[in-house]
């Protein structure tokens, strides 16, 4: 395992994620990697930041989870851009008002940079370890509000044309 990966899965560890939690992020990782186009992306923070992803599932498994894992990222020092991934990775995104009614702190969560969409995009096609189709996904979700299922699939619509340009 690379030097930064052994890293990562320490700072989960220490942040009471569970071997579960951390095979997950593993796979989400791989494959974020698979999205990660060079004229475009800042490979270290798509890599951390998808290693570390779900590192707030040490503290809640709740939605708080990404809010929480932002924060202990900012608190050890990690670049913003790294937990803002984190912050930005459940489903296709919150609004700061969804997050209100949520009951999470009023913060916008969209995913805007490449890396934060590629991320919630993989976090999205990972299930456990395993990678679902956007079928699956879409049945997994089907108790959503309509909005948030239609950003899903356009989340997955714009992923899969950027993964199949040239140059990737």
């Amino acid at each position: 395992m690379p030097e930064s990966a052994e890293r990562w899965e320490a700072l989960l560890r220490e942040a009471g994620c569970s071997k579960r939690v951390i095979a997950h992020c593993r796979s989400v990782h791989d494959l974020s990697v698979e999205y990660w186009h060079e004229d475009l992306m800042d490979r270290e923070v798509l890599e951390e930041g998808a290693f570390l992803h779900d590192i707030g599932r040490g503290i809640t498994h709740g939605l708080a989870h990404a809010q929480a894992g932002a924060d202990l990222c900012r608190r050890k020092g990690l670049p913003e851009r790294v937990a803002r991934v984190v912050e930005c990775h459940i489903g296709a995104g919150l609004t700061a008002d969804e997050c209100t009614l949520l009951r999470l702190l009023p913060i916008g969560c969209m995913p805007l940079t490449p890396e934060e969409r590629v991320v919630a995009h993989a976090d999205n096609r990972v299930a456990g370890t395993r990678v679902i189709s956007l079928e699956e996904r879409m049945m997994r979700a089907a108790h959503l509000p309509r909005r948030l299922k239609r950003r899903l699939y356009r989340l997955w619509l714009e992923m899969e044309m950027f993964r199949q340009r040239p140059g990737t």
